[in-house]
């Protein structure tokens, strides 16, 4: 990525922060809660913490992207998708901490220990809570699409995608869940839960409602953009589920390891157990799925997936498949700018050496 291009990255996430806390310093004047609730103010609250405390904002930025395919100049409608999008994802990091029982989220408590604190004596109401929160965000990433100053058309296809996309998204949580079930996870399997689980809503939908917003009918490219998403989806997955174990802990502020400890069948694992036998698989099947498994287990562990090769085919099937997607997004010169499509060739290169 050239200086120019970070420095228009930055932008829009700079721009994208400064807009979603306008939208929440607005939202509770929308929502017609009765007077005497206090439980509903405080779940607003909820989502805005987690909501503002977010990353990179990559889909905001493949959206705005996308959105450049067709033109360089200010498309109306992409601040509305914009929001829809990080609402969804809102809604997804709510449940997905849920399910994994996980107590912080963005340098910050999750939805769920925020409200397992606030209820100690009430378990299945912060359970329930928690759910409420995750599903109100999910309606709300529908409403903005409502909401926004755009003909009828565009919002409707615009609320098609994102409802798509929140589907597939749930199917993906449930394929996800099942996967841990299975004695090994193929790569079928792992590849269809990263491209339901993420692909689908972290990558294809932005770009689509890119497009849309800019006047492109997404649809007529359907085969591609779905090709690059998913290839984009598997090799991010694979970074993060490489970087889980093999990652640095500093550098990402969470400690090594979590993936094993909760018994995940991860990309990482599935290539572990592939490179084993005998007393090493027996380690790592006896560190799979326990909770208590300590940091020395986790750095055996590691040292193993390094002396066995598991390091180095990781990484070269994050590369092969990331050079794959950028071939993927360089067909499209002939159709879209060539800055734009640049931007999307170079993408999953720059996700692959982030990992390494």
């Amino acid at each position: 990525m050239t200086q120019q291009v970070l420095d228009r990255v930055a932008g829009y996430e700079r721009r994208f922060n400064t807009l979603f806390e306008e939208y929440f310093d607005t939202l509770s004047a929308g929502i017609a809660a009765p007077s005497f609730s206090r439980f509903t103010p405080d779940c607003l609250q909820l989502l805005r913490e987690l909501s503002l405390r977010g990353g990179k904002r990559m889909r905001v930025v493949l959206l705005h992207e996308a959105a450049r395919l067709v033109t360089g100049e200010p498309v109306e409608g992409l601040d509305a998708a914009a929001l829809s999008i990080e609402l969804l994802q809102t809604h997804g990091l709510v449940h997905d901490d849920l399910i994994d029982d996980s107590p912080t989220r963005r340098g910050g408590p999750s939805t769920y220990y925020a409200y397992r604190e606030r209820f100690p004596g009430h378990p299945q109401t912060a359970v329930g809570l928690t759910v409420l929160a995750g599903d109100l965000a999910l309606a709300l990433s529908l409403q903005v699409l409502l909401d926004a100053k755009l003909p009828v058309s565009a919002r409707q296809a615009m609320i098609e995608v994102q409802t798509r996309a929140a589907r597939d998204t749930f199917v993906g949580q449930i394929i996800d869940l099942e996967r841990d079930f299975t004695a090994t996870a193929g790569e079928q399997i792992l590849h269809c839960v990263a491209d339901y689980k993420s692909a689908r809503y972290s990558i294809l939908a932005p770009m689509q409602l890119g497009l849309l917003a800019a006047g492109e009918e997404p649809d007529l490219f359907k085969q591609d953009l779905r090709e690059y998403a998913r290839l984009v989806g598997i090799c991010g997955q694979m970074r993060d589920d490489y970087l889980d174990l093999f990652g640095d802990a500093v550098t990402m502020g969470k400690p090594t390891g979590t993936d094993i400890r909760d018994g995940k069948h991860t990309y990482t694992v599935s290539a572990l157990l592939s490179a084993v036998d005998g007393t090493e698989r027996a380690l790592v099947e006896a560190a799979l799925g326990d909770p208590s498994c300590t940091p020395e287990t986790i750095a055996t562990v590691r040292e193993i997936g390094e002396n066995r090769g598991v390091t180095v085919r990781m990484q070269a099937d994050m590369r092969r498949y990331a050079e794959q997607a950028s071939t993927v997004a360089a067909g499209w010169r002939s159709r879209w700018r060539d800055e734009a499509v640049t931007f999307f060739a170079h993408l999953p290169l720059w996700g692959v050496e982030r990992a390494m």
